[in-house]
């Protein structure tokens, strides 16, 4: 059903603060040298996520990309699992083996974040041929950036895919770059007319606009699950942070005009919490206690996962399959 009560609206606000206020800790962990590798901001699309995993329950799945924060909290993921993930403990959600861009909550139905452009796809398309033949009614969504259109694994899966009316969204979040290069440098003609190329129906949406994104995506995963997919979004949204957390000279492929007027004026969070004051759903002094309260739990998340313990030396080789064996003979 589409989210129509104030309960669904205040759950998507506080699930994209959520987004924002981990974004924020985690980029200072990066900056305190407190983190260890890379790690890539989700800030300014929360919109996406949000919009998209509210439409899904924890039976459906989803795979996610380098920049799958906001993708694994927006399907139900905890701050302490998360931030203990980002910093190798124990208690992450891959005992600290995953970190940023190997991130995973199968609970939630997230079978993981992928550190390969595009990586994902295949997953995703797999996991909704499985669905199909097992007869269960779960859909898949299949979040990429507008980048990974150039490998040739997209055009590989949604042919399969068209060809066998599989249950997966495919979720394009086109932030205008693909990694330090513009996307209309990098990709020609139309993104939306590429999936269309395979008889897949396909839609463009305000990535901005939380609820436009959920209505949109509310009647394709209903209609997914009545065996009429698959569909293709392209979801138009934009990055505040570089490619990477070390990105942070930008001037040499973006201004910083255009960010400002992305900040200023189409951000996701901004735009939906005039829209529940306006609508009378929430007074602001409701919206700044939801704030109020993200932030703390964030904080309590990050002094909880700091002290927590690394995995053992013994794991060395747990979860890790290896024919010592075979390769011995």
């Amino acid at each position: 059903m589409t989210k129509t009560n104030t309960e669904d609206y205040l759950r998507m606000y506080t699930q994209m603060v959520r987004i924002r206020t981990f974004e924020d800790n985690a980029n200072q962990l990066y900056l305190s040298a407190k983190m260890p590798g890379l790690t890539h901001m989700y800030s300014g699309e929360e919109a996406v996520a949000v919009g998209i995993c509210e439409a899904l329950t924890d039976d459906d799945r989803i795979t996610s990309t380098h920049r799958g924060h906001g993708h694994c909290v927006a399907k139900g993921a905890e701050f302490k699992e998360m931030f203990c993930e980002l910093l190798g403990k124990a208690e992450g959600y891959c005992r600290g083996k995953g970190g940023s861009m190997h991130i995973a909550d199968q609970s939630h139905g997230n079978l993981g974040a992928n550190a390969i452009v595009g990586g994902s796809m295949g997953i995703a398309t797999g996991s909704a041929l499985r669905a199909k033949l097992q007869g269960s009614d779960d859909v898949t969504v299949c979040f990429f950036g507008d980048g990974a259109t150039a490998q040739g694994l997209w055009y590989e899966v949604m042919n399969m895919a068209a060809l066998w009316n599989l249950p997966v969204i495919y979720a394009c979040e086109n932030n205008g770059y693909s990694e330090y290069t513009k996307t209309e440098e990098i990709a020609a003609g139309s993104i939306t007319a590429r999936a269309e190329a395979f008889g897949i129906e396909s839609h463009q949406v305000d990535g901005q606009d939380v609820l436009a994104v959920n209505a949109l995506t509310n009647k394709l995963v209903a209609r997914a699950r009545k065996g009429e997919g698959p569909f293709f979004l392209e979801l138009m949204t934009y990055r505040y942070h570089g490619h990477h957390v070390g990105d942070i000279n930008r001037e040499y492929y973006r201004s910083k005009d255009e960010e400002k007027d992305w900040k200023e004026n189409r951000d996701p969070i901004v735009r939906f919490r005039g829209y529940l004051v306006e609508q009378g759903i929430a007074t602001e002094d409701e919206i700044e206690a939801i704030n109020t309260a993200v932030e703390k739990d964030a904080t309590d998340a990050v002094a909880y996962a700091e002290a927590a313990a690394y995995p053992d030396v013994s794991e060395v080789d747990m979860h890790v399959f290896s024919d010592i064996e075979h390769a011995l003979a």
